[in-house]
């Protein structure tokens, strides 16, 4: 089995574990509602997507 020869710093260790934080989603506004959503996806509430109608939604 492989023991590590040092100690690993605190620094070191935190650094790693910083990495790993959540983010929050980055949101567009939708031009035509103003309604938050997710770039690059349909919008939920209109099911548009670059202007174009791609789902149905229903009310």
């Amino acid at each position: 089995m492989a023991v590590p020869k040092r100690k690993q710093s605190k620094q070191r260790s935190r650094k790693r574990r910083g990495a790993n934080q959540f983010k929050a989603p980055l949101l567009a506004i939708d031009p035509t509602d103003g309604s938050p959503c997710m770039r690059h996806r349909v919008n939920p509430k209109t099911g548009t997507y670059r202007g174009r109608q791609v789902i149905t939604v229903e009310a």
